[in-house]
């Protein structure tokens, strides 16, 4: 093997364990979600905040601001949310079984391929609210379309279409 070709895979290597040294050891943590989990969060002002992930299972959320907060992928299994304002939210692919939203304010909120069965959405604001294949029960679901109207400013999507509504 001539030097020049030693040479190359000298730098070759080099390079490889410099790269996977900086990959290593440069201190970045993957972001963790945050568990919130039977909680007493009454009132609580997460508005504009990045939530993706994060697990409020049984949190009483009760009158909190929730407003256009990233809640994608989010935990709000038996979560109460009777009042609360989740504005402008983004619940994309959230978990959201058992939750109560009673009266509360999810005007424009966007629930895209959210599970939701079992789910209180009474005296709920929905206007503007885009259900895109979100799993509810028949029941919820034609009692989501009295009440539906408006179109998502975000998706473009007709609220009363993402239900189905006749």
């Amino acid at each position: 093997m001539g030097r020049t070709k030693l040479s190359a895979i000298a730098r070759r290597l080099f390079l490889g364990v410099l790269i996977v040294g900086l990959v290593i050891f440069t201190g970045v943590a993957p972001a963790a979600a945050d568990s919130y989990d039977r909680q007493n969060l009454r009132m609580a002002d997460f508005s504009n905040r990045d939530l993706r992930g994060d697990d409020f299972t049984r949190a009483d959320m009760a009158g909190a601001n929730l407003s256009h907060a990233q809640l994608q992928g989010a935990r709000l299994f038996d979560t109460n949310l009777t009042q609360a304002n989740l504005e402008g939210a983004n619940l994309t692919g959230s978990t959201l079984d058992g939750a109560r939203f009673i009266a509360a304010d999810l005007t424009n909120v966007v629930l895209e391929g959210s599970y939701a069965f079992n789910t209180d959405f009474r005296k709920a604001i929905i206007d503007g609210a885009d259900f895109t294949d979100v799993f509810l029960d028949p029941k919820t679901n034609d009692m989501l379309c009295e009440v539906a109207k408006g179109t998502n400013p975000l998706t473009g999507r007709a609220t009363r279409d993402t239900l189905f509504c006749p």
